[in-house]
């Protein structure tokens, strides 16, 4: 788990064979009344790299991640994610405001 602000953080998991990344999910997580909650995952569930977004409702949007291989991909999910993280935060909290 890696810290990005008191309320942002990510979650960051992945298993390689020697140098090359063979599955990965990198979750950012935001404090949301006492509780984390996940609002853009990268993995490689379902035998692809992609990035859910996942909305209060529970529903998700599964974006592929057109990357050469996993190593690339994991490269570029984190990379997205420590740039664009107060996006994220702020689209979370956007919603929230609609749905509250």
């Amino acid at each position: 788990i890696r810290r990005l602000s008191d309320e942002c953080r990510l979650r960051h998991r992945h298993l390689r064979l020697k140098t090359k990344v063979i599955q990965f999910s990198i979750q950012l997580e935001i404090l949301h009344k006492d509780n984390w909650r996940p609002v853009i995952r990268y993995d490689t569930a379902h035998g692809f790299a992609h990035k859910d977004i996942i909305h209060q409702d529970g529903t998700l949007d599964k974006i592929p991640v057109f990357c050469l291989d996993y190593t690339d991909a994991l490269t570029f999910a984190e990379a997205d994610l420590v740039a664009n993280w107060r996006l994220y935060k702020n689209m979370f909290i956007e919603e929230v405001t609609e749905n509250d």
